[in-house]
């Protein structure tokens, strides 16, 4: 059965509209009236998650990680219409969405298993020492607690994964806190069917209606509202630069300021080391073209630009991955704003000086169509703005002169999501010359492979220093996300009859 929008916003278990509403601008079929949300709308929402804290706040873990699965078990139940409402708002293929929908599930049944375990939580225990000289040390336990309310802003790129339901939603729900979703515009639909399925999980396990709420909109003010509200106690974002350092602003600048964990994108540099590029360089240059293009580039691990010594093999280079990204024809990207934005990106790096333009084509509306360009080391050293992110499937190759100034290139790198050595046996020197610089640049550095694949686990670290995101001690992907929502409270000489039971 076709899912029908009503249109509105979730909040606290009730679907409510707004006075002003937007349309929807779907790929296929027909646009709808879509609720306009205000500051009314963000003021019920907060405070139904602050009031479902006191209770959902302190719930059991298991209770918790059966509610999470609760959620993973409606969006799965939802399967299909979820697909189809989602590939008509956002142009993206069947295949990409029912593989986010298993990644979106995925990482909910993960943070369920994370918090039965229990590790997250940190726990330390000093025990009293009443005779101690000079001074007696009283029993002091330590413990992570939940922080309160949370806002979380829907990505464009990823309308399952990073949206709703996401892996900023589904790691705030562990910790504790209630979750104020934003929509994003690009995909209303999409988030009324997620929220109805978080809504029927509510339903189904017992918790407070205000522990989820989600309010559409297409304003700035919006956003401003929900951020600024002094019952949120932290902010999730996954979007562009410009909009992620405005809202992070606003939440440094509130009387009582608030962590804000944005992740902004990046271009995601590689580095194809002299060894692999002699050895392997065809195949290297057809991966990167395929990596550049997948989903027509909207990637925030999309890997932008490519940096290799300049000679006949790297000459080679160029014309294997020109050849290979011509092949690629037009994509549909996720909004028109989107596909103005990355003409406006390529043609500002194809005004540059010092940028040779290798492959060029003409693509309009919500289409983009692959673009190459390339410059030196010296023209990249120059020109700072040659490091900054097109979201869409355009590369640029940096030909430097030597080893030296590879490393030298790699210094002036802002921070990264991601940064990755392309390397031989050989190639192991320079290699470990770059690692230190790498290290300091990125959230993960990868080895022989493409960035944009990011596993769900333990180990993942998705942020990195910015702007890449806003708190370069944070991960929005695996595990280790849900420190983002807790601190730690030390009890001392706490009755147990007072004491948390999962320090008891």
């Amino acid at each position: 059965m076709t899912f029908q929008p009503k249109g509105k916003h979730l909040i606290a278990g009730d679907w409510v509209g707004s006075d002003a509403s937007f349309a929807s601008q779907p790929v296929d079929g027909a646009a709808h009236d879509i609720a306009n949300g205000g500051t009314s709308d963000v003021n019920r929402a907060v405070e139904a998650a602050e009031e479902a804290f006191w209770t959902y706040g302190y719930t059991a873990r298991a209770e918790r990680a059966a509610f999470l699965n609760a959620i993973a078990d409606e969006i799965e139940a939802r399967g299909p219409q979820i697909t189809e409402i989602g590939t008509r708002e956002t142009g993206l293929p069947e295949a990409r969405l029912e593989g986010e929908r298993g990644r979106t599930t995925g990482q909910l049944r993960l943070f369920a298993q994370h918090i039965e375990a229990g590790d997250y939580l940190d726990r330390r225990h000093d025990e009293a020492l009443p005779d101690r000289a000079p001074a007696p040390r009283p029993d002091l336990r330590m413990m992570q607690r939940p922080f309160g309310p949370v806002a979380v802003f829907g990505a464009s790129n990823f309308p399952l994964a990073f949206s709703t339901a996401g892996g900023d939603t589904a790691s705030a729900l562990a910790a504790g806190c209630p979750v104020v979703v934003k929509g994003h515009p690009a995909h209303p639909g999409t988030g009324e069917i997620v929220a109805d399925a978080i809504l029927a999980a509510i339903v189904k396990t017992g918790m407070p209606a205000g522990t989820f709420s989600l309010i559409q909109g297409n304003t700035n003010d919006l956003g401003a509202a929900l951020v600024q509200h002094p019952l949120i106690t932290a902010v999730g974002f996954t979007g562009s630069l410009g909009a992620g350092r405005a809202l992070f602003d606003l939440c440094a600048a509130r009387p009582t300021p608030i962590p804000f964990y944005g992740e902004m994108g990046s271009v995601n540099p590689m580095f194809l080391l002299p060894e692999a590029l002699a050895a392997r360089g065809e195949d290297v240059a057809k991966g990167w073209a395929g990596s550049l293009t997948m989903g027509a580039g909207q990637f925030c691990t999309n890997p932008g630009v490519l940096i290799a010594i300049e000679g006949p093999q790297t000459d080679a280079f160029l014309a294997t991955a020109t050849q290979a990204l011509g092949d690629i024809g037009a994509q549909v990207m996720l909004t028109e704003g989107i596909a103005n934005n990355f003409r406006a990106g390529r043609d500002k790096v194809a005004g540059t000086k010092g940028v040779q333009e290798l492959l060029t084509s003409t693509c309009d509306l919500r289409n983009a169509t692959p673009y190459l360009f390339a410059t030196t080391g010296n023209e990249w050293l120059a020109n700072a703005a040659l490091g900054h992110e097109v979201f869409g499937p355009l590369g640029l190759i940096v030909q430097v002169k030597d080893a030296d100034q590879m490393r030298e290139v790699a210094r002036t790198l802002e921070g990264q999501l991601t940064c990755t050595l392309i390397m031989d046996d050989g190639d192991r020197a320079l290699a470990q010359s770059l690692m230190p610089v790498l290290e300091r640049k990125a959230g993960r550095v990868l080895a022989n492979g493409f960035p944009t694949g990011v596993e769900v686990s333990d180990a993942m670290v998705h942020g990195g220093p910015y702007p890449a995101s806003t708190n370069f001690g944070a991960t929005s992907v695996g595990t280790l996300a849900i420190r983002r929502f807790l601190r730690p409270v030390c009890y001392q000489n706490i009755p147990a009859a007072l004491m948390p039971d999962d320090l008891g």
